[in-house]
């Protein structure tokens, strides 16, 4: 009689335990393809990827930001926010309340001070303060304590870390004995040989077949383990051609001693120096061949770009497919890169890729072209958190929700 009883004691309690667990909310991954333009996405080139879009969701594009650059959009997707409104308007910006100190990508003692991040709070951050446990995996802005406050795990970025030790350490934190609830994962393969062969290179296709290698390495390892998971596949933006033969020089247009540039490529910011204002605006301004210029606050509404300090005076802005360059600046730094972004992020060339799927999506649902910051309400819904104030909307993917 005891042993029966201790049998259906231990079936009640194993049933209950089952109850709890699926209950629980699923494991929600955040993943970033850097530079994984929209129309990669085809079964030839990431046969992984469209599997997961054909049981889940996918997006005809996924409009950037302006600028259609690197951190200020990876900053975008897990605030919510314009980068006229987190802060991080380009990849090379100043501060005043910095004198003498440039932010880039490179200059880690600059770019790691949580004043240039603050301006937004990324999702992992307001996770963290509502009990939600997270782990990021190479995220701009997730190796430092943005408002006082660091993800329970991450790791610092090392370019040098293979894409399939990346998804190793993913797995790791998962099967930790308290797993993190959010988790980001960050791939710069796929950018970085664009960049260097082109998007329509045979570099570029061996760079997406191998990150979709490891993409789908990863949802074969959660399925086998029976993790409940959501996975969101987004890029910060596309990649469009360019060649030496495509420059646009300010200098051509108005003395090089009258300008102080601050960022150069598709787009470029800059100052005129003092006492030439008249002058640089009355040259530069306008439409010229390849290329348009405006006072910072002149720039279209639709860029929804103009407003933050950190922009400077005047934005010019080439078109796809050119650059932007001082014949001297050009002469130290030639350029021999055959693929570039930041251009107009209305062009298709600029779209980025979305696939989402797990539990949370209905399968087979193709969404039209929607804008980025519409990926942080999705993200704070999904892992059960109220989302900062922001400029998206759940709108344009709630036709991918399941019930």
């Amino acid at each position: 009689m005891r042993n029966l009883l201790t049998a259906v004691l231990s079936l009640l309690l194993f049933s209950v335990a089952g109850l709890a667990w699926a209950g629980e909310r699923p494991v929600t991954i955040l993943i970033g393809v850097d530079g994984f333009r929209a129309d990669y996405l085809n079964p030839e080139d990431a046969p992984n990827l469209s599997a997961l879009a054909a049981r889940g969701a996918r997006a005809q594009g996924m409009r950037p930001s302006f600028p259609s650059l690197t951190f200020p959009n990876h900053y975008t997707l897990v605030t919510g926010l314009r980068p006229d409104h987190h802060g991080v308007v380009d990849n090379v910006m100043e501060d005043a309340d910095r004198p003498g100190q440039t932010f880039t990508m490179g200059a880690k003692a600059i770019s790691g001070d949580p004043f240039w991040w603050d301006g937004g709070e990324p999702l992992w951050v307001t996770a963290e303060r509502a009990g939600v446990r997270t782990a990021t995996m190479f995220w701009p802005g997730s190796d430092l304590p943005i408002r006082g406050v660091r993800p329970s795990a991450w790791r610092p970025y090392d370019k040098n870390v293979l894409a399939s030790a990346r998804v190793d350490q993913v797995l790791a934190w998962l099967a930790a004995p308290e797993p993190p609830t959010f988790l980001t994962l960050y791939f710069d393969d796929v950018d970085t040989v664009g960049h260097y062969f082109g998007p329509d290179s045979s570099e570029r296709r061996v760079a997406t077949r191998r990150i979709d290698t490891q993409i789908g390495r990863l949802d074969a390892e959660l399925r086998g383990r029976g993790v409940d998971a959501n996975l969101v596949v987004v890029a910060d933006h596309g990649m469009a051609g360019v060649s030496r033969d495509r420059i646009v020089y300010l200098d051509d247009l108005v003395p090089a001693e009258a300008i102080r540039v601050v960022t150069f490529g598709a787009g470029a910011g800059l100052y005129p120096e003092p006492g030439r204002k008249r002058q640089v605006e009355a040259a530069l301004l306008g439409r010229h061949d390849h290329m348009t210029c405006w006072r910072k606050s002149g720039l279209p509404k639709r860029m929804r770009f103009g407003a933050h300090p950190r922009i400077p005076a005047i934005v010019c802005l080439a078109d796809t497919g050119w650059m932007l360059s001082t014949h001297a600046r050009n002469a130290r730094w030639p350029m021999t890169n055959r693929g570039a972004h930041g251009f107009d992020p209305y062009d298709p060339a600029m779209a980025a890729v979305f696939v989402a799927a797990g539990p949370a999506f209905k399968p087979g649902v193709v969404l039209p072209v929607f804008d980025n910051v519409d990926v942080y309400p999705l993200l704070a819904r999904l892992i059960g958190v109220t989302p900062q104030p922001n400029d998206g909307t759940l709108g344009p993917l709630v036709p991918a929700l399941a019930p």
